[in-house]
């Protein structure tokens, strides 16, 4: 759904995680953010106290139209009765995270995104590609500080400090009021009206205009002396903010992760993430095509460049897509990053 065309028109175990504390930076499809989890503390990874410093990319480029499991052409989502069909979406996401844990069982974290994100789409014309190049199509591009997370973890037990809680909460420090381009021609109006502004869809600006409440768990272990896992699951729900105009769907993320630590200065990786959104709600959401369900597996690794910084990649690959309406999904998420503990 185009938001521009009602403001100018008439009107298992825990099987997971995921972005307990690298959670999807925006939520307006099911796929539109990276559902990898990087927080060494919550997954085991890191026993000592102090501050920590993370910062991490993920490149996601939205180009695979699917509907419910499987994939479809653009004409045969029309054919099915889509309204208006989406290009593509190139996200770039680089995230700040700063982390501070105790020796008193708690810790705290900061996470600072700033989102890149190119959208087109092939409008409504009836045609893809439209008949008249470019007719009821749109544009646009956006670069700015996203919604900030601020995010505690607890140890309750002294004698299993392997298990804890996360709690915290997302400011609506992002814009939800920036506007993109037609490229030409509205198939609302029959006019060509090229590069006249629109208001972007809520679920694609870089905020979402609303706080919301972030809670979950966390468990890690030893197999044995080579092999240790963790599990996470966390929820997340817009608990304040303008919910009657535009109310992101509430998720729950779920990760498990193990890695091998026999090597000196290599670790592999690999984690199965999962992920399943409400549709969002509100008179400026997209209530036909956002929400869905989608696991994923991601072997990476973390490799010691020093006695106290780590670089870390991982390639991020779906193995069940079942997406509400019709949406664009990510063939690949890629993420690289670096950790550096004072």
């Amino acid at each position: 759904m185009r938001i521009a065309k009602y403001m100018t028109g008439p009107l298992g175990i825990v099987l997971f995680t995921i972005a307990g504390f690298y959670p999807l930076v925006a939520a307006a499809c099911a796929s539109c953010g990276c559902t990898l989890s990087t927080d060494w503390d919550s997954q085991g990874m890191s026993h000592s106290s102090g501050l920590k410093l993370d910062l991490r990319y993920d490149y996601l480029n939205q180009d695979q139209l699917r509907h419910s499991t499987g994939t479809i052409s653009p004409n045969g989502a029309l054919a099915l009765g889509a309204t208006e069909i989406e290009r593509y979406t190139r996200n770039q996401y680089v995230t700040l995270g700063v982390d501070y844990t105790s020796e008193a069982h708690w810790g705290v974290t900061l996470l600072v995104p700033y989102i890149n994100r190119a959208h087109e789409t092939w409008g409504d014309s009836g045609i893809v590609p439209p008949a008249q190049p470019g007719f009821g199509a749109y544009q646009s591009t956006i670069s700015r500080l996203g919604d900030v997370k601020l995010i505690g973890s607890f140890h309750p037990l002294v004698e299993s400090p392997n298990f804890g809680f996360m709690f915290g909460v997302k400011l609506p420090t992002g814009s939800d009021t920036m506007m993109g381009t037609q490229i030409a021609g509205s198939s609302t109006s029959g006019v060509n009206h090229p590069g006249a502004p629109f208001l972007i869809d809520a679920g694609l600006q870089p905020g979402t205009g609303t706080t919301d409440m972030i809670a979950g768990l966390f468990y890690h272990q030893a197999i044995n002396r080579d092999w240790d896992y963790f599990a996470q699951a966390t929820y997340q729900a817009a608990v304040m903010g303008p919910t009657e105009t535009y109310h992101p769907g509430n998720g729950i993320n779920l990760n498990l992760g193990a890695r091998y630590m026999s090597f000196d200065s290599v670790m592999p990786q690999i984690q199965l993430n999962a992920r399943h959104v409400n549709v969002d709600s509100g008179i400026l959401s997209d209530t036909i095509s956002t929400g869905g369900s989608l696991v994923y597996i991601s072997p990476g690794l973390d490799i010691r460049t020093g006695s106290q910084t780590n670089v870390y990649g991982f390639v991020q690959v779906p193995l069940y897509q079942n997406v509400i309406g019709y949406q664009l999904v990510p063939r690949y998420t890629l993420s690289v990053g670096m950790h550096y503990a004072f």
